[in-house]
C-alpha cells in the first residue's frame, strides 16, 4: 500500500483554479505507519510543540494503473474517506532550513487518521462532495471539491506517469484553502463528508 498526498489543491474561488493551474502537482507520500484507523485516539508527538491539522478527503485505488488516461482515471477509484493530514510544523521549519525531505514532518506515527470508506459510487458527482471538519464541536474547515485546482482524475493521471498505482492505494487529496491550524493535546476532531459523521476522535 502507498500513501500519496497533494499539496496546495484548494482555492477560495473557482475563478483562481485556472492561473494556478500549472500543471505541476505537489505530491509527497507518507508510511503505512502513519495511519491510524477505526477512530482510535492519536497520541500528541513528543518531538513537536506546533502540530497542525488539515482534513482531507482521501480516495482508495480499486484496481492496478501505469500512464492512466485522464478520461478514464474516476474509474480506478473505489471508495472515500475522509482524513487529517498532520504536520509537525516546527520539524518541518528544520529540514526545510537545510533543503531536507518531508518525512519526519509529515510520516510520523498518527500523521493520518483516516474514516472508514463509503464506496464511490455512493456520490454522483465527484467534484461536488461537501466534507467539514469540527474541533471541540466548533467548525474550523469546511471544503468541496469543485474548489479543487487538480480534481481527482487528475491526480491519479499525473501520479500514475511516475508510479504504478496499485489497490488499496490511499491519496489524500488536499485541504480547504482556510481553517487549517494548530491542534492541541486534548482536542477532539470529528470529520464528516455530506453531513455524515465518520472520523471521530481525540488527541491524548
Amino acid at each position: 500500500m502507498k500513501i500519496l498526498a497533494i499539496g496546495k489543491n484548494y482555492v477560495t474561488s473557482q475563478d483562481q483554479i485556472k492561473d494556478l493551474k500549472t500543471g505541476k502537482q505537489l505530491i509527497f507520500s507518507k508510511p503505512t505507519s502513519s495511519l491510524v484507523f477505526n477512530n482510535e485516539n492519536v497520541e500528541y508527538p513528543s518531538f513537536t510543540t506546533n502540530l497542525l491539522y488539515e482534513v482531507e478527503l482521501v480516495i482508495k485505488i480499486g484496481k492496478k494503473g501505469k500512464n492512466i488516461d485522464e478520461n478514464n482515471a474516476a474509474s480506478y477509484i473505489s471508495e472515500i474517506g475522509v482524513g487529517i493530514d498532520y504536520t509537525a510544523k516546527d520539524v518541518l521549519n528544520d529540514v526545510r532550513a537545510t533543503k531536507g525531505p518531508w518525512e519526519l514532518a509529515k510520516g510520523f506515527d498518527g500523521a493520518a487518521p483516516i474514516s472508514s470508506f463509503k464506496p464511490v459510487t455512493n456520490f454522483t458527482d465527484l467534484n461536488d462532495i461537501n466534507f467539514d471538519l469540527s474541533i471541540n464541536n466548533e467548525n474550523k474547515q469546511t471544503g468541496n471539491t469543485s474548489l479543487m485546482i487538480y480534481n481527482f482524475a487528475e491526480i491519479i493521471a499525473f501520479v500514475s506517469k511516475y508510479m504504478t498505482l496499485e489497490p488499496n492505494d490511499l491519496i489524500f487529496t488536499g485541504t480547504p484553502a482556510v481553517g487549517a491550524g494548530q491542534i492541541f493535546k486534548g482536542d477532539h476532531l470529528q470529520a464528516s463528508i455530506e453531513g455524515e459523521l465518520l472520523l471521530d476522535f481525540k488527541m491524548i
